[in-house]
C-alpha cells in the first residue's frame, strides 16, 4: 500500500512578499485563501527579540532544542545566546540568514529531509502557527515524533478556540504581491490532542500566555 507523505511546498515560502517582509522585519502580511479570508502574520514580532510569551517556552526547553520553521529565528538566537544546544529548521534561505546573524544556527531545510540528531532533540517547538506545516497535522506529528528523544518534550503553540482547519493558501502581502499556493493546517487544543494521540505524544500540559495558547506533549 503506497503512503502518502505530506511535505510543505519550500517555494511557496520563498516567494518574494514572505522574503521581503523578512529583510524588513516587518509587514503587512497574510496568509489568504482564495475566497478572501486572511490571517495576519505577524511578522515584526517574529524579527524581534523574545517576549514575554515567548520566554514561557523558553522556560520549558530542556536539553538540545529543535525549532521546526524556526522563522527569523528568536528562539534559536536566545537559546544559543544562553550556551544551550539548539537548532532551527526553515525552508526560508532569508529565515535562516537572519537567524545566523542573530547568533542562532539553522539549517535551510524541509523538516521532512534528514535532520541532524534525529532521535536526540529532547524539546521540539512547534511555535507561532508551525502546526499547520504541510496542511497535514498527522504526518508532521509523526514525523516530529522521530525527531526527539524517548520522554521528549513537543511545545505547540495552537489556535485559542477549538478548530481544526486544513486550508489551501497564499502568502499575501496586501499590495497585490502574492506567492504561489500551498496547504496549511489550524488546530486548537482538542484538534491537536487528537491528532497527537495517533502520533505517538501524550497530553502533559498546557498554558496560556499574553493571549497565546501553547499545549506540551510528550513522545510516549
Amino acid at each position: 500500500m503506497n503512503t502518502r507523505v505530506f511535505a510543505p511546498a519550500p517555494q511557496s515560502w520563498q516567494a518574494d512578499p514572505y522574503t521581503l517582509a523578512l529583510r524588513a522585519g516587518r509587514g503587512p502580511l497574510y496568509l489568504r485563501r482564495e475566497d478572501g479570508w486572511l490571517l495576519p502574520l505577524d511578522v515584526a514580532r517574529w524579527c524581534a527579540e523574545p517576549d514575554a510569551a515567548d520566554d514561557t517556552v523558553l522556560g520549558r526547553c530542556t536539553g538540545p532544542v529543535l525549532d521546526i520553521g524556526c522563522g527569523p529565528g528568536r528562539l534559536v538566537a536566545a537559546l544559543n545566546r544562553a550556551g544551550r544546544t539548539a537548532l532551527g529548521v526553515d525552508v526560508t534561505p532569508e529565515a535562516v540568514a537572519r537567524t545566523v546573524r542573530a547568533g542562532g544556527s539553522a539549517l535551510c531545510r524541509s523538516v521532512f529531509d534528514p535532520l541532524p540528531g534525529e532521535g536526540r532533540w529532547q524539546t521540539v517547538l512547534l511555535i507561532d502557527g508551525n502546526i499547520g506545516i504541510g496542511g497535514e497535522p498527522g504526518p508532521l506529528l509523526r514525523r516530529a515524533a522521530e525527531l526527539a528523544s524517548p520522554g521528549g518534550s513537543l511545545l505547540v503553540e495552537v489556535v485559542p478556540v477549538e478548530v481544526d482547519e486544513r486550508v489551501e493558501v497564499f502568502v499575501d502581502d496586501g499590495r497585490g504581491g502574492r506567492g504561489a499556493s500551498f496547504r496549511w493546517a489550524r488546530l486548537g487544543p482538542r484538534a491537536l490532542c487528537t491528532e497527537a494521540e495517533g502520533a505517538g505524544w501524550s497530553r502533559s500540559g498546557g498554558w496560556e500566555a499574553a493571549g497565546r495558547h501553547f499545549v506540551h506533549l510528550r513522545r510516549r
